[in-house]
């Protein structure tokens, strides 16, 4: 048994066991059996994070991966009410290839609804109180089971596997169906989806941000059921993401929604605009190519097919936030390793699938396509296992092609590839380009992406011609179109564990958390709504100027479009929001954030601060999008191969986790709900200083919430 740290995480019991009697006056025989009585009490109220050691199977799984205790931090805490779980209904994973296995799984599960299945039975019994089962409010509990097949959850992940080389990239970008009975996918592809916040609740998925108004007025505080150097600072990999989703809820709330406006200068005559198309991004996180597609139509829906003139990009909202793709760890090609922009398009990746051919060979189509770009569409084969893109097709991107400089294992089959492009802001341009083209749609000119608002002096197209006389071309807006909602958002994050969602969430929470964006369908409705003057063009009486400031040029403009306009963040903004929220929130002192992934070797935390956080969003009004974000263990999301590495835990089904990797990390964070109906926190980091493999380090967590389930 390894010792614990000799950290203490609050005042150990220390009361004497004599200070009673003493002042009672007993007889001495008395006070002597009082004095026992008492050392016996306090021995079974101690708490487990105050005792010799770690639980049997965490120490047991520790020596498996050979590590030590001083390796891990962990804190298990009970919270909420029994009798009121706020955690969603637990999922029953059957396995029907043993016989009778439906009646066999339900005969244990009504066993586990009248006893705790324990491990260690006799130092439960000297636990705190929360710890015991309460049996009734327990068989109330287990009635609500959702069931699934431990057989198509193997298949389902097989399939992906099998598929592409990137399983979470490719779930995220095509909205790819849970394996859980009776749960719609958390988005509606519907462009409809999201019209504005007023409609969102009636269109969308509801969050518990806009069923609720109100954080419970009654707490209960717990002990921890086990803490164990919970206060040491260390890297937290993904699990760093349930930060910034969870201050977005707070501070933005469930149904927020990020609006792409869409402006023109010029004049629209017929189906031809003569000046230029400007598109002002956002900070949308999933803007993917399908969406980008639908956001163009509803320009060619508004009459234009035609642009004489420039599509403009402006990415502005975000200010100097790209990054070397392969500065972590010389993968620039992995998409997890995307740069954020304010106008992030398809999570800057294409991809390339691959289609065998009967003569060596093999067919190649890209999503989304590239304007002006040279993809070759066939590549030889060669005998080999198929792997990563890097691997079985060592792509290279060059400044007009992409050379493949692998032959294509053909065991490949069909497959999917998953491959970063370097630069965020030329990727967006070329698939804006080849989507309105997709559409039927003509430019005579470019499509420009830059972070700079767009500068009515700079243009070239400052008059307009054919005879016409000069107009004012001050940008006026044409069309605006909603992201999916927040809830639908942090799915993606903390379900596929998504790097570049997660940066771009955590850079608006800079720009939109102190002033949410103005709602309405465009720029004229918003002037409505906030009760600003109602200006039709630039040339508006003086007294009713919307006067902004150009963040590059220093220049006053009065324009709908600088009206409508986001404020402009950076990385040290939005992370000082962070700190600021977590400082006027929280009372553990802030962790370091470098970015809001936890792509970063450089960011800490300690298992104190995530369980204070997943303590307090327990009782939050959006606590429904939150835990419904998160991965079930043995079922879904990056904890799905729990089951696989422990499959007779008690956990498979009754865990909602987020998981962390890198070299030397992993760290698994989120709920449990235990056997007894009590619900839990849990947090557990395990950090290396030599290079840990996951695949020995993860069953240390796994066993973590296993001894958690079965409380």
């Amino acid at each position: 048994m390894r010792p614990t740290s000799t950290h203490v995480d609050s005042p150990a019991v220390t009361a004497q066991p004599n200070t009673f009697c003493r002042h009672a006056r007993l007889h001495p025989q008395t006070r002597k059996c009082l004095s026992k009585l008492a050392v016996l009490t306090t021995a079974m109220t101690l708490p487990l994070y105050a005792q010799a050691a770690l639980p049997e199977a965490i120490e047991t799984a520790l020596s498996r991966a050979d590590l030590a205790a001083a390796n891990i931090s962990i804190v298990i805490t009970p919270v909420g009410d029994k009798n009121a779980s706020r955690l969603p209904a637990p999922i029953q994973v059957i396995d029907s290839s043993h016989s009778n296995s439906q009646s066999t799984q339900n005969s244990q599960n009504n066993t586990a609804a009248n006893t705790v299945i324990d491990k260690n039975n006799t130092q439960t019994n000297t636990q705190n109180s929360h710890q015991k089962v309460d049996v009734k409010n327990n068989a109330n509990h287990q009635s609500a089971l959702a069931m699934v097949e431990k057989r198509t959850i193997k298949q389902h992940e097989q399939q992906l596997h099998a598929y592409t080389d990137d399983a979470y990239t490719y779930q995220s970008l095509e909205s790819i169906p849970s394996v859980v009975p009776n749960k719609k996918p958390p988005f509606d592809t519907d462009n409809g989806s999201s019209q504005n916040s007023n409609t969102s609740n009636q269109n969308g998925k509801q969050s518990s941000g806009s069923q609720n108004t109100t954080v419970a007025s009654i707490k209960t505080s717990f002990s921890p059921l086990l803490s164990h150097q919970s206060a040491i600072a260390r890297t937290p990999a993904s699990t760093m993401k349930l930060v910034p989703s969870f201050i977005a809820l707070d501070t933005l709330g469930a149904d927020f929604v990020w609006y792409t406006r869409v402006y023109h200068t010029g004049l629209i005559i017929g189906d031809r605009l003569h000046g230029d198309l400007i598109i002002q991004g956002s900070g949308d996180p999933k803007m993917t190519h399908e969406r980008l597609k639908q956001l163009l139509y509803k320009v060619k829906a508004a009459g234009i097919h035609h642009i004489d003139g420039d599509i403009i990009v402006d990415s502005a909202v975000f200010d100097s936030v790209s990054k070397d793709p392969a500065a972590f760890d010389n993968s620039p090609l992995r998409p997890y390793n995307a740069s954020p922009d304010g106008f992030l398009v398809n999570f800057s990746t294409i991809g390339i699938q691959s289609y065998p051919l009967d003569n060596g060979q093999a067919r190649l189509t890209y999503t989304p396509q590239l304007a002006n770009y040279q993809l070759p569409t066939t590549i030889d084969t060669r005998s080999a296992a198929c792997g990563q893109a890097r691997y079985s097709l060592a792509p290279q991107w060059q400044a007009q092609q992409l050379l493949l400089n692998a032959n294509l294992p053909n065991s490949c089959a069909e497959h999917m590839f998953y491959v970063a492009y370097p630069n965020a802001k030329d990727f967006a341009a070329r698939v804006v380009a080849a989507k309105w083209q997709e559409l039927g749609n003509t430019l005579s000119g470019n499509v420009i992406s830059q972070e700079t608002p767009y500068d009515i002096s700079t243009s070239k197209n400052t008059k307009l011609s054919a005879g016409l006389s000069a107009l004012p071309i001050s940008p006026l807006p044409l069309a605006s179109y909603p992201s999916l909602n927040l809830t639908q958002q942090i799915y993606d994050i903390n379900h596929f564990s998504n790097n570049v969602m997660t940066e771009q969430v955590a850079l608006s929470i800079g720009t939109y958390a102190n002033n949410h964006p103005i709602k309405g369908s465009n720029a004229q409705t918003n002037a409505a709504e906030t009760g600003e003057p109602n200006i039709s063009s630039s040339h508006t009486d003086t007294n009713n100027k919307v006067v902004t400031q150009d963040k590059k040029t220093d220049k006053k403009m009065m324009s709908l479009y600088q009206f409508g306009q986001p404020a402009s963040t950076n990385y040290s903004t939005a992370l000082q929001t962070i700190n600021q929220w977590w400082q006027t929130t929280l009372s553990t002192p802030p962790p370091q954030l470098t970015n809001g992934s936890g792509l970063c070797r450089d960011c800490t935390i300690t298992a104190e601060n995530l369980n204070e956080l997943l303590t307090y969003a327990y009782h939050h009004p959006s606590f429904d999008a939150y835990v419904n974000s998160l991965g079930i263990a043995g079922v879904s999301g990056t904890i799905a191969a729990h089951s696989e590495r422990l499959p007779e835990s008690a956990a498979i089904g009754r865990a909602w986790i987020k998981t962390g990797t890198l070299n030397d990390v992993t760290s698994m964070a989120g709920y449990v709900k235990g056997l007894s109906g009590q619900d839990y926190v849990v947090v557990g980091i395990i950090n290396s200083e030599q290079a840990l493999n996951a695949y020995t380090a993860r069953p240390v967590l796994d066993a973590m919430l296993d001894w958690t389930a079965q409380h």
